[in-house]
Order: structure tokens, then C-alpha cells, then sequence
């Protein structure tokens, strides 16, 4: 039992090595491999090249399909190349593989020693990080030694050698394990050098070491598929069809599974060497003779998996159509739709913190949740769908239509981030510290709510219509809400005078929310000043706007 204790803390150490190593490189390079994997690679070759880097880099297939699925789902992407990266992936994986099977002993201390020290002293810096990348790659190598060291006293069990004695090199029986391998260690990498080691301990087969690896490979693909369930149908088209070309390959390994075993079996080679060396040349070679089937599997998972309208109808866009960009006016209008239900969606947000000052909602969490991420998915396309435009062929008129529709999407971003911090600090105040608002200031709260949703109604009436005289009177209604707040913030400060224990007790809260519904306010009303001010942009008049609505 403690022997495969130990085996078992070994993978996990193996897993958790890995983890640190792909933490670490996207902490110093994240940006830049985002940037290298966001670029539009029409090339094949050029795609599948940046998969196989990528991976080596962060050892890890599944965080390469995390980048790659939220780059297509965003829009940022084709299917194409996506698909050409992912087979890149599969080839770095097996890559590392190789290198990780090399006698590198004398290399876990040192990067453990010098991987700490930078890591503590300059925790913070990037020498820092790369100290944590130094830990995780000598955590890597003391854990296959280990692995090797546990997995000697199982070959002498008479238990364990039944157990794999069932596995008869059945392939489909053995990649079914493999793949199981794979998903419980979350990682193919440690399925494969698992593998390898068994294989060097004769406790498998070749032929059943085979079938663990290509099982492993399909359990990669699993774990990234499942990974991304909860993404838009695009990205998860990606992981399908890295999915579909790993299943391809098994189904091309088994008539050839006999004579290649034979050939392996002729080699001098040892049974860990083997089962490292068939896993790198069939991963390059079946990545290499399906990439130019790319655009075909990209199809066949469009179809597979065709978009679905969630039953609320805010998680995509519904009115940015693409073919309307040649058509500047319409491609505006289309924008200022989709704006307009990112403003409702603030609306709902608002709804719910009446809902919460008053406490007539229940699973509020959840709701803003959801809210807050439709907001986001709204606010991302409506930001590459006018990125699309070029401003430089666009009349004055379009051009200031495009500052007007940006600005207010931005405001309306900013709004919903800042309500949702206000209702966190509502709840927190609920359940964490159990106090109520006095009743008064209750009722103030929500009067200036809804104020404030009013004002926010108002603000995309005038973004809709641009009428002056709609301008003038959110202008007012700005002004009075200011006295408002004014007066409520002197109000709640003589009930201190008064020691009223209610609003003691939540007398920061109080004067915090006033200030982030003044916060709130400023940015619905920022419309006003696009529809009378002057500028060649439509732009703010900045003097009256606080910084947040200035912010990108």
C-alpha cells in the first residue's frame, strides 16, 4: 500500500511540477505568447510551428487549447489555424516527453536551489517567476525518478502483474485505459511518461504500452473538450476537432499495430526508449499528414456543433452583422443596437441592487454573475466590431457617430463593473457582518436608486435620439441628483450627531454607496454632452466627466 502511495504522490508531483512550469511562463510571457497565438496566421506551417513552441514553453497541450478556443471564441481567430495549432500542440507535448526522459539528475537540485532562492528574494519581479518555472522544472525531474523508484517494488507484486496482464495489447481496451491515465493525472504528458516507465520496468507490454499512449493522446483531448464546455460554440469547435483528429489516429494505428510492433521489437533499442520514440513519430506524423485536412475538419465541426441561442439571448451579439461593415451607416446602427442592450443589461444590474438594498432577491449572486458576464461578452464584441471599421474612410458625421457609440459603451462597461463592487459590499454586509441600514436611510438609498435608473433611461434615450432638448433636461436631472446626494450625504452625518446605532454601524457603507451611485450617475449622463458638445469627435466635455468614463 505505501508503495503505490507513493507511486501515486509521485505523478502528483509530476502534475503539480507541470502546473508551476505553465503558471510561471504565462506570468512573464503571457502577453507575448497571447499575442504570438492572436495573430492571424493564414499559413498552415506558420500556425502549427508557433502550437509546437507554445507548448514546449508551457508544458502543457490543455493550456495551449485554453488560449487558442478563447481566441476563436472572441472572434479573434479563424477555425483554420486554430485547428493547425492545436496539432502543433500534440507535437510539443511529445517533444517534451523526449527531453524529459533524458538523465538530467544533477539538474533537479540545482534549478530547486537557485529556483527558491530568486523565487523568495524577488518574489514579485520577473527573475522571480522565473525562479518559480526553475522549481517546477526540477520538481518535474526529482518526480520521474521517483516515479521510477516506486514503480520498481510493483513489478514484484503478483496483484499488479495480474491487473496488467488483463491488458492483452487489446488497442481499443488499452487507449481506453490510456485515456483514463491521461484525464486522472489532467495531464498526457505524465500518461505518457508513466508509460514509458512501466514499459522500462517490463510490467507492459509494447504492444500495450502503445495503446496507453495513444489512449493518453485522445485523454488530452477529452480533458480540453470538457474544459471548454462552458465557452461559445466556436471555441468549442476547436477542441472537437482536436478531439476528432486524435480518435482519427487511433483509427489509423490498428491495421498497422502488428507489423509496427515487429519492427519496434528489431530495434536496439530499450522498451522506455521505444515507447517515447513511437509516441514523438506518431504524433509528428499524424499531425503532419492531417494539417492540410484543416479547413475540411473545420467544416465538419461547424456542423457538428452549429451556434445555439441561449435562452436569454445576451450571451452574443444579436445585430453585428459583419457583411454590414462595407455599409458604414448601417454597420453604426447595427453597433448602437447592440449598445443599447448592453444598457439594458446595466439596467438589470441596477434592478438587482434595488433588489438587494431592500432584500426581496434571492440566488443574487448567480443573477450577477450572469449579468456581469453577458456585459463583458456585449462589450467585447461591440469593441471588435467597431475595431473592424477604419475611421479614416468614414464621413464626419459616421466618424463622430463611432466616438459616440464607443464612448458609451465604455461608460456602460465601467457602470456595470461599479455596480457590481456595490453589491458585493451589500451582501458582504448582510451575511458577513449582519447589519441593516437605519430605515430612513434605506429609503433614501432607494429613492436615489432610483433616481439613478431613471437617469440611466434617460441618458440611452438621448444616445438614441441625439435631441437637444432631451440633452438639456438629463443635464438637469444630473444637477438634481448631485443636490440630492448632497443633501442625503449631510443627512445620514446628523443622524451620527443623534448616535443612531443603525446608521453607525453602516455609516461607511452608506457614504460609499452615495459616492459610487455620484460615480454612476456622471457616467449615464455623459450622453448629454455628446448630443451639445462641439468637438469634432462628439466627444465629452472631460471637465465633467470623473475619470473612470475616460478610461478604455
Amino acid at each position: 500500500m505505501l508503495t503505490l502511495l507513493n507511486l501515486l504522490s509521485a505523478v502528483a508531483l509530476l502534475v503539480w511540477g507541470t502546473h508551476i512550469v505553465r503558471t510561471g511562463i504565462l506570468r512573464v510571457y503571457g502577453s507575448n505568447l497571447r499575442r504570438v497565438l492572436g495573430q492571424n496566421m493564414n499559413k498552415r506551417p506558420l500556425a502549427f510551428l508557433a502550437g509546437i513552441v507554445v507548448t514546449a514553453m508551457v508544458q502543457s497541450s490543455n493550456a495551449t487549447a485554453m488560449l487558442v478556443t478563447s481566441f476563436v471564441g472572441q472572434g479573434l481567430m479563424a477555425m483554420t489555424p486554430a485547428l493547425a495549432i492545436m496539432l502543433g500542440a500534440d507535437v510539443g507535448t511529445a517533444l517534451m516527453a523526449r527531453v524529459l526522459t533524458f538523465d538530467l539528475s544533477w539538474l533537479s537540485p540545482l534549478l530547486l536551489f537557485i529556483g527558491v532562492i530568486f523565487f523568495l528574494s524577488r518574489k514579485q519581479t520577473r527573475l522571480g517567476q522565473m525562479g518559480r518555472v526553475a522549481i517546477g522544472l526540477g520538481l518535474i525531474i526529482l518526480a520521474l525518478q521517483l516515479i521510477v523508484q516506486a514503480a520498481t517494488p510493483i513489478t514484484q507484486a503478483q496483484g499488479v502483474k495480474v491487473l496488467f496482464a488483463s491488458l492483452t495489447g487489446d488497442i481499443l481496451l488499452d487507449a481506453l485505459v490510456g485515456a483514463l491515465f491521461a484525464m486522472i493525472s489532467y495531464s498526457s504528458l505524465a500518461a505518457v511518461l508513466l508509460t514509458a516507465t512501466l514499459a522500462g520496468a517490463e510490467l507492459i507490454s509494447l504492444p500495450v504500452a502503445i495503446g496507453l499512449v495513444v489512449g493518453a493522446n485522445i485523454g488530452s483531448g477529452l480533458l480540453a473538450f470538457l474544459t471548454t464546455s462552458m465557452q461559445n460554440a466556436a471555441g468549442r469547435r476547436v477542441a472537437l476537432g482536436s478531439l476528432l483528429y486524435k480518435l482519427i489516429g487511433l483509427l489509423l494505428i490498428i491495421p498497422v499495430l502488428h507489423p509496427l510492433v515487429d519492427w519496434m521489437d528489431s530495434l536496439n533499442f530499450s522498451p522506455q526508449e521505444l515507447v517515447i520514440g513511437f509516441h514523438l513519430l506518431y504524433n509528428t506524423l499524424r499531425c503532419v499528414i492531417m494539417l492540410p485536412t484543416t479547413k475540411l475538419m473545420g467544416r465538419a465541426c461547424n456542423r457538428l456543433l452549429p451556434e445555439r441561442d441561449n435562452g436569454n439571448g445576451q450571451i452574443r451579439p444579436r445585430h453585428l452583422d459583419p457583411s454590414a461593415l462595407q455599409t458604414p451607416s448601417l454597420a453604426l446602427a447595427n453597433a448602437a443596437r447592440e449598445t443599447l442592450r448592453l444598457g439594458d443589461i446595466v439596467d438589470s444590474l441596477l434592478e438587482a441592487m434595488l433588489g438587494a438594498l431592500r432584500g426581496t432577491q434571492t440566488a443574487l449572486p448567480q443573477q450577477v454573475r450572469a449579468l456581469g458576464e453577458d456585459a463583458e461578452a456585449l462589450y467585447s464584441a461591440i469593441k471588435l466590431y467597431l475595431a473592424q471599421m477604419t475611421r479614416e474612410d468614414l464621413s464626419e458625421q459616421d466618424n463622430r457617430r463611432w466616438a459616440e457609440i464607443i464612448e458609451l459603451a465604455i461608460n456602460l462597461k465601467l457602470s456595470s463593473d461599479l455596480i457590481e463592487r456595490m453589491l458585493r459590499k451589500v451582501q458582504q454586509q448582510k451575511t458577513s457582518q449582519r447589519r441593516e441600514f437605519s430605515q430612513i436611510g434605506l429609503e433614501e438609498l432607494t429613492g436615489l436608486q432610483e433616481q439613478l435608473q431613471a437617469n440611466l433611461r434617460l441618458g440611452l434615450s438621448v444616445f438614441l435620439s441625439a435631441d437637444p432638448q432631451s440633452a438639456h433636461l438629463l443635464l438637469r436631472e444630473k444637477r438634481r441628483f448631485r443636490a440630492q446626494e448632497r443633501r442625503l450625504a449631510h443627512a445620514h452625518v446628523s443622524r451620527l450627531q443623534r448616535k443612531v446605532v443603525q446608521s453607525i454601524e453602516t455609516s461607511s457603507l452608506h457614504l460609499e454607496l452615495i459616492a459610487d451611485m455620484k460615480r454612476l450617475n456622471s457616467l449615464f449622463c455623459s450622453s448629454a454632452y455628446v448630443v451639445l458638445g462641439g468637438s469634432d469627435t462628439g466627444g465629452l466635455m472631460l471637465d465633467s466627466v470623473p475619470d473612470e468614463a475616460r478610461q478604455p
